[in-house]
């Protein structure tokens, strides 16, 4: 990396300079970090809460109670704010945290239902106070120094892949077939095969801007391309009226609305935060609870190990070990964001995917989480106005980002068979099972397997055989549960 003379006192804490950057470049990166995960202040209401406990689908815990929409919103965008600029402060790595997809549709469909909606955010608590004593332990670092040079760069290409189908799945370029139950092909193009929506239209015309604006090395690329196709998005709304989707129009705009809105600024609904509750060891058997946690745990683990493995390489931030420096700090303060997501009444928080659009921006320290976190704060007050960005128009960037990411699948050794499959497995099971986690599992039960068989297990870190046996366990966590009950 190029190292200058520092020039303020700005740089100098966050060394700015030092690690090739500027502070321009980082508060762009943090503002395209923001435009690429906003939607999380929309979605995550969306999973958790509900409009009226009088509607059919809303998600009612054992006690018939629900989450209030708005106010989970505001929580969602409060501890989002307050952990990343945390992360930004503690750790200097760009590195934006927010609420964890997977685990809030784990609390909606799986826990809350078991009992209340207190005493499911309470038992994110314990995870994130049980991931803070691995930290503290050394433990959980010494897993992520533990795990070999070619699946930290699978775990990197799987996250591309991952991120990009995110992207393209939120803009309705992948879709779901109404009858995948009846049918050997899950998933299809489009509407019927063809992009036979504008929303949709307007992501592959922001796509192909931002791919032309990145391949002529623009300053600000990404950045540019989401403004330009918030732009396009507006005035083609205003044109054809495609509407929301609302989950009843597939061909509206998914998340965000691309009109001006009627109000700018609301005050935030802040009740949430502080009810959370263990009574969840009085309510079930501690057996059943305890699995619950465990599963909790993992999934908390592993996928911020991973991101942050993928993020680390990607911006160029690991030493020549393939080491993240300081990464204690940084786990630590992830694990912090599982307590204070809990605590929220948010869900369990963790570093974001979407990081990877600010840092692939110039992105190189803390810094720019300092400016995605202050932009969550303003969120809170300023809903509606950031709505105004589609998903359609933050997706390209995803895609764009995941395109980037791939490229390191060069430094994997595909003709070491022992290695390719597990490099094979972490890559594809992550977006195929929309999890960091799962990947990660199959990776390190695969390599750890295939070692042994091939008499190589010398070679096996202690702690992989640790983390390969926890694996195991995670993946047949319901068949153990139903055995031990």
């Amino acid at each position: 990396m190029a190292t200058t003379t520092p020039r303020s006192a700005l740089d100098r804490f966050f060394r700015v300079s030092e690690r090739g950057s500027t502070v321009g470049r980082e508060v762009r990166g943090g503002l395209v970090t923001f435009v690429t995960m906003a939607y999380i202040v929309v979605l995550n209401p969306l999973i958790l809460g509900s409009y009226s406990a009088g509607d059919a689908s809303a998600k009612r815990d054992v006690l018939g109670n629900i989450l209030p929409v708005p106010e989970v919103a505001a929580v969602t965008a409060l501890v989002a704010g307050v952990m990343t600029i945390l992360f930004g402060l503690v750790a200097n790595y760009p590195f934006a945290i927010a609420t964890g997809l997977g685990i809030n549709s784990l609390l909606a469909v799986t826990i809350a239902p078991q009992m209340s909606w207190p005493e499911a955010m309470g038992l994110v608590v314990i995870d994130g106070l049980i991931i803070l004593v691995l930290v503290a332990t050394g433990f959980r670092t010494a897993v992520f120094n533990a795990v070999p040079a070619a699946l930290k760069s699978a775990i990197a290409v799987g996250i591309g892949l991952f991120i990009c189908f995110i992207g393209l799945v939120d803009a309705g370029f992948v879709r779901r077939l109404p009858d995948a139950a009846n049918t050997t092909v899950p998933v299809g193009l489009g509407i019927h095969g063809s992009i036979a929506s504008w929303p949709t239209a307007v992501f592959v015309a922001g796509l192909l801007i931002t791919g032309v604006l990145v391949a002529k090395r623009v300053r600000g690329a990404i950045l540019i391309g989401v403004v330009a196709n918030t732009v396009l998005a507006i005035v083609v709304e205003a044109i054809v009226h495609a509407g929301p989707s609302a989950g009843t129009n597939p061909k509206g705009w998914n998340l965000g609305y691309p009109a001006l809105p009627d109000q700018v600024i609301g005050l935030p609904d802040l009740s949430l935060v502080g009810d959370f509750s263990f009574g969840a060891w009085t309510r079930l058997p501690a057996i059943t609870v305890a699995l619950l946690v465990f599963t909790l745990v993992l999934a908390n683990f592993f996928d911020a190990m991973g991101t942050m493995t993928g993020l680390g390489k990607e911006g160029g931030l690991v030493d020549q070990n393939g080491q993240l420096p300081g990464v204690g700090k940084a786990l630590f303060v992830e694990g912090l964001g599982a307590v204070a997501g809990g605590a929220g009444s948010a869900s369990s928080n963790t570093v974001f995917v979407e990081s990877a659009s600010g840092i692939a921006e110039g992105a190189r320290t803390g810094l720019a989480n300092v400016v995605t976190g202050l932009l969550f704060l303003a969120a809170m007050f300023f809903t509606p106005l950031y709505q105004v960005v589609p998903v359609e128009a933050a997706a390209p960037a995803l895609v764009v980002v995941g395109a980037l990411m791939v490229g390191q699948v060069r430094e994997i050794d595909f003709t070491d068979f022992s290695v390719a499959l597990p490099a094979f497995l972490t890559i594809v099971v992550m977006p195929f099972t929309y999890s960091i986690a799962n990947g990660i599992g199959a990776g390190f039960v695969s390599y750890v397997v295939i070692r042994l068989c091939t008499h190589r297990a010398r070679g096996i870190h202690p702690l992989m055989w640790v983390v390969a046996i926890a694996f195991v366990a995670y993946f047949a966590v319901d068949p153990i549960r139903a055995a031990l009950t």
